[in-house]
C-alpha cells in the first residue's frame, strides 16, 4: 500500500501547482506582500481527511488546533510572526460538533499567539450531508525575518530537525487505509504549533530558512534549497511508535514514507555545520 494506492498522487499534486505558478506568484510556504514599510505574509490551509478520524471518533475538539497550526506553521517557517487568523466552515448542517470545533481554533489560536479575528461558516445542505463538514483557515503575520536565503546555503549545511507531536494533518488518507480504527486515537494527536521554537530560531541570524514538514514529506526542503541542490536525512532521530506500524502495515520503507509523513520531525532549519552546534534542536542531515 502507498500513497498513490490510497487515493493521493503527490505528483499529480505537484504538477497542478507548477500549473498554478505559470500565472500565479506562489511563495515557498506562504505568499509575501509589502504594506508600508512592513512585509505581510498570507497563508491558507485545511486539515484534510484527519476530519474522518475525528468523525469516526466522535471527537472533534482537537482539529481545530490542526486547523490553526498547519496555517501558523507555514507562516513561521517563513520567518513571520502570526498576527491574525480566520477560519471557514462549510457543512451540511451546523451540528454540536462545530462547537467543539471551535473550542480547537480558540486554543490553537493560544498557542500560535495570534487572533481570531473572523470567520464564515456556510451550511450547504445537498452539497454536504448532515454530519458532513470540512474546514479551512486563513492565516496573516508579519515578517520577521526575509527567510530563505537561498544564496546563502552550501552543501555541508545542516539540517536542524524540530519534533512532531505525531503525524499532524498529512497522510491520513494512507493511515486511515493500513490500521485497524482501534489504533486511529493516535492520528488525532493534534499538529504541534512552533511557535515558541521558531520564535527562538527567528532571533539566530545564522539560520538560512526552515521547511514545515506536511504534505510531501521531507521534500518540502527542497523548497527552500538553491537550484540543484538537494537534501540527505540522517535517519537518527526517535520515530515515533505511529510510524514504525504504518510502515509494517503498509510494507514501504521510511524512505519512500519520508516522502509522505513527518517521520517525528514537524520542521527543519538550515544552519552551517558549525553554528547548528549551538542550538537546543539535534542535526538530523545535511544539504548536499
Amino acid at each position: 500500500m502507498d500513497y498513490k494506492k490510497a487515493g493521493v498522487d503527490i505528483e499529480a499534486g505537484d504538477r497542478f501547482v507548477n500549473y498554478i505558478k505559470t500565472f500565479a506568484d506562489v511563495g515557498d510556504f506562504s505568499a509575501r506582500f509589502k504594506i508600508g514599510k512592513k512585509n505581510i505574509l498570507t497563508t491558507c490551509d485545511g486539515v484534510g481527511t484527519k476530519i474522518l478520524v475525528a468523525k469516526q471518533l466522535n471527537k472533534y475538539d482537537t482539529i481545530g488546533i490542526d486547523l490553526v497550526a498547519m496555517c501558523v506553521n507555514d507562516l513561521l517557517a517563513s520567518g513571520a510572526i502570526p498576527i491574525s487568523f480566520m477560519d471557514y466552515i462549510a457543512c451540511g448542517q451546523i451540528t454540536e460538533s462545530l462547537d467543539d470545533v471551535m473550542k480547537g481554533i480558540i486554543r490553537g489560536c493560544g498557542t500560535a499567539e495570534c487572533k481570531l479575528v473572523g470567520g464564515e461558516t456556510a451550511e450547504m445542505p445537498g452539497l454536504y450531508k448532515k454530519e458532513d463538514f470540512d474546514l479551512a483557515g486563513f492565516a496573516v503575520g508579519i515578517e520577521e525575518r526575509r527567510w530563505p536565503n537561498k544564496k546563502a546555503v552550501k552543501r555541508g549545511d545542516a539540517l536542524v530537525g524540530i519534533p512532531s507531536s505525531g503525524i499532524h494533518s498529512n497522510g491520513l488518507s494512507l493511515a486511515r487505509k493500513v490500521l485497524p480504527k482501534k489504533e486511529w486515537s493516535d492520528l488525532l494527536v493534534p499538529t504541534k504549533i512552533y511557535t515558541r521554537e521558531m520564535n527562538y530560531l527567528l532571533k539566530r541570524k545564522f539560520i538560512y530558512g526552515a521547511a514545515h514538514i506536511t504534505g510531501g514529506g521531507f521534500e518540502n526542503i527542497n523548497r527552500v534549497l538553491p537550484d540543484g541542490m538537494s537534501y540527505k536525512l540522517y535517519y537518527n532521530w526517535p520515530i515515533p511508535n505511529v510510524f514504525y506500524r504504518i510502515s509494517e502495515k503498509a510494507k514501504t520503507s521510511y524512505e519512500e514514507m519520508s516522502n509522505v509523513f513527518n517521520l517525528g520531525i514537524g520542521m527543519v532549519a538550515i544552519a552551517s555545520r558549525k553554528k547548528a552546534k549551538k542550538l537546543q534542536f539535534p542535526t538530523i542531515g545535511e544539504v548536499v
